[in-house]
């Protein structure tokens, strides 16, 4: 925030309004017209260009080695007794202690919510517990999925349907959340 601040506000007056803007033009114009003259020529417009695109590609290269550092992170809580590979048994670890999700109050992976959902929906159709599910089990599930949000019963789900059955869900969540908060 102060370093954003510090340089929209480009005459240091503690303000940032059309003085500022007037300012940056202008000191932008001469870091480009790197000659002097009061003239951008073509060469000088390409060489800014390309130092911009230098610039990106400097930030880009960093975003991409912070990202492999954090993955070496990872990798290396896994992969407990060092081997330089994760087994199965570590994994399975990991998931146990609760870490096949993105952080304590955090949703998983991007838009939902981790390996919960495959796992829920696992334990809902596989309605004889043998760890597998068949097609009929599958079917079964689905369907009661769907006539649970179809609240009118009139074998359309309406995206109003589908906002309350998304609602009460994540009530329920909460709920059952809270209560193993509270044990």
């Amino acid at each position: 925030g102060d370093k954003m601040f510090a340089r929209m506000d480009a005459n240091s007056d503690g303000v940032i309004n059309a003085e500022d803007r007037e300012v940056r033009r202008q000191q932008m114009f001469a870091k480009m017209d790197t000659n002097g003259e009061g003239e951008i020529s073509q060469a000088e417009m390409q060489a800014a260009q390309e130092a911009r695109q230098q610039r990106r590609e400097q930030r880009r290269e960093a975003r991409t080695e912070r990202r492999g550092d954090r993955m070496a992170e990872r990798f290396a809580k896994l992969d407990t007794d060092g081997s330089g590979g994760v087994s199965a048994e570590e994994m399975a670890a990991k998931r146990e202690a609760g870490g096949d999700r993105a952080g304590k109050g955090k949703r998983g992976m991007r838009g939902g919510h981790g390996m919960r959902g495959g796992g829920m929906m696992m334990r809902m159709a596989d309605t004889n517990g043998d760890g597998s599910i068949t097609r009929a089990e599958f079917d079964a599930a689905i369907e009661a999925r769907f006539a649970k949000m179809d609240a009118n019963g009139d074998g359309v789900v309406t995206q109003d349907e589908r906002k309350a059955a998304r609602d009460a869900m994540r009530a329920e969540w909460k709920a059952k959340r809270e209560a193993r908060q509270n044990q």
